[in-house]
């Protein structure tokens, strides 16, 4: 195998980077700009704009990759409701690149999506559930989906995720444990959503899964997230609770009351089933892979 990783300056791309190493599998690990990952080596590392076909052209050129993981996206849910355009750019015209140079050289695709792509209101859900975005975001991601489901190169696979976390190099953006964490280890009063349910996913689960589905060539759409569907606020009280911190900090408020330019699925969650059964994908929960969180 040897894989091209985009958006490999995220956390979940560095996931990858990392159990690749671990496995001595190849790989070319690529963002837009310089490499922020020190446990990323240089020598593996290119820039790369996935809204510029010629440039996943450029790259691909003489290297004989067998896949593609695309870890890259747009995925402030406000910031896309304010910037339609940069959205689409990202997360739909940039998947069309890489879709067609996947067909053009036979390679496997692996996309990343969301269970954003859900309105909330029959969760959990399965694979093959009626979808209906509630936002710009939700909608860029849906479009995306549709670009593989309905072309006519079948050597791909969507994994849809929920609520990422783990730790990083250099991240962009944190993520729910690691703010929540921090919040609470100053001691910050926390108004947090209570009307809000996920699937919070550890990255490394999700990480295994994206190298899985290469190593099986896993077509089709599957659901990976973590076992568990919470509420925010419990979410956040766990933390507090395994970490030994004060979770009477911690109080709960209603979605309504945070006037969010985006609008979020009230209840999600995924059905494993599927991935369970093909890809053999066993997550952790909370607690076992908060053991694994220690800064």
């Amino acid at each position: 195998m040897h894989i091209l990783i985009t958006g490999s300056n995220g956390l979940l791309g560095q996931k990858i980077v990392a159990q690749l190493l671990d496995a001595n599998i190849s790989f070319v690990a690529t963002s837009k700009g310089k490499n922020r990952n020190p446990d990323c080596p240089e020598e593996f590392y290119q820039s790369l704009d996935i809204t510029d076909k010629a440039q996943i052209e450029s790259i691909c050129d003489g290297q004989e990759f067998t896949a593609i993981i695309n870890t890259a996206a747009m995925t402030n849910v406000d910031a896309c409701e304010e910037n339609e355009a940069e959205c689409r750019k990202v997360n739909v015209a940039a998947v069309k690149n890489l879709y067609e140079v996947s067909e053009d050289l036979g390679l496997y695709f692996v996309q990343v999506s969301t269970d954003f792509v859900f309105d909330g209101e029959n969760g959990p859900y399965k694979e093959e559930d009626e979808r209906n975005p509630l936002s710009i975001y939700a909608t860029s991601k849906r479009d995306a989906e549709d670009i593989l489901i309905n072309g006519n190169y079948p050597n791909w696979s969507i994994l849809r995720t929920i609520i990422v976390y783990g730790e990083g190099n250099n991240l962009s953006r944190s993520n729910i444990v690691l703010w929540a964490k921090e919040a609470l280890k100053q001691g910050n009063e926390l108004t947090i959503v209570n009307d809000q349910f996920r699937a919070p996913t550890w990255a490394d689960d999700l990480a295994w899964a994206c190298i899985q589905s290469v190593k099986l060539k896993a077509e089709g759409i599957f659901h990976i997230s973590g076992p568990e569907t919470i509420s925010i606020y419990d979410l956040v009280c766990r933390i507090a609770d395994f970490y030994g911190f004060d979770k009477t900090v911690v109080k709960p408020i209603s979605s309504n009351t945070l006037n969010q330019k985006a609008k979020r699925p009230p209840k999600t969650g995924f059905d494993l089933t599927k991935s369970a059964k093909i890809l053999s994908y066993r997550p952790l929960t909370l607690e076992e892979s908060l053991q694994y969180i220690t800064n």
